[in-house]
């Protein structure tokens, strides 16, 4: 059985463009979002102390996330350094700082979750992670590691319900809140082209399909036509097998990416016995 979490969101101004704090029941840390405008009069005692710090980049030219992953034993002043010296990460301008903070929190500590937050961040391959250096080889007693992996649990947490899921990897919780994701596949006679699952975030091609190598240019909206292309020129697609999973809005946009040409997801996408995403849903 799933147990819930109670959380408490506290808009501080009166405002959500402000600052938000936000705290798990019977948990001493807090997650601080402050906006980037408003980190020089943030007076705030909690944001004194030692804390991990999350600063959400916009790089100017791209569309793609970035995000610098920090620890301070005094992140205000931290968070003031990267306002009066801006380094290399500042090319991605950063304009949301979210604060961690917690009553067990040591410089050592501090150290080993920023090294196990920048490491589950570049594992899940949501936002460039610009953070380049950290203390790979901080020694905590037992108890403590212990205590800091339940610390980062809810830094996930906290992070992914303010809206920015650095922690959170694509292929993230299925429709069916229990038990094993169901996979549906995607067939071209009897050759499983591609495989999927429905999350709460989307339809996920899963890595590993294989694309048809030609566009009909005419069947597809422009848009997209040129996205599949893009992807298949980038990273993310070799030899027209994808090589990372890939979000889509629905099953027909995904197996449109696959194919080629436009198609009725809901119809084409079945699971291991042969029914459809549309008879599914249609029951």
């Amino acid at each position: 059985m799933i147990l819930g979490e109670k959380i408490e969101l506290f808009l501080v101004n009166g405002s959500p463009d402000s600052i938000i704090t936000a705290e798990v029941a019977n948990w001493n840390g807090k997650a601080i979002k402050i906006p980037r405008i408003e980190v020089v009069d943030c007076k705030r005692d909690d944001i004194q102390n030692a804390g991990v710090y999350f600063l959400i980049c916009a790089n100017s030219e791209s569309d793609e996330d970035s995000v610098y992953i920090g620890e301070s034993e005094n992140v205000h002043e931290r968070l003031l350094q990267h306002l009066r010296n801006p380094n290399e990460e500042d090319r991605f301008y950063w304009n949301t700082a979210i604060v961690f903070t917690g009553n067990d929190l040591n410089k050592a500590a501090i150290r080993y979750v920023e090294d196990r937050l920048v490491t589950i961040a570049k594992e899940c391959k949501r936002y460039t992670v610009l953070t380049k250096n950290t203390y790979k080889n901080t020694v905590l007693k037992e108890a403590d590691r212990s205590s800091m992996e339940k610390f980062i649990t809810y830094v996930r947490l906290l992070a992914n319900t303010l809206g920015y899921k650095v922690l959170e990897p694509k292929v993230g919780r299925s429709s069916s809140i229990e038990g094993e994701q169901e996979c549906f596949f995607l067939k071209t006679g009897k050759e499983i082209k591609a495989k999927a699952i429905m999350t709460t975030e989307g339809f996920v091609l899963l890595s590993g399909a294989k694309l048809n190598e030609k566009t009909n240019i005419k069947s597809l909206r422009e848009k997209f036509s040129a996205f599949r292309e893009e992807h298949i020129k980038s990273e993310l697609v070799k030899d027209y097998i994808t090589t990372d999973d890939i979000v889509f809005s629905s099953p027909s946009a995904a197996a449109d990416f696959v194919l080629g040409y436009s198609v009725s997801g809901p119809a084409l996408w079945k699971n291991k016995d042969g029914i459809s995403i549309k008879e599914l849903e249609s029951k």
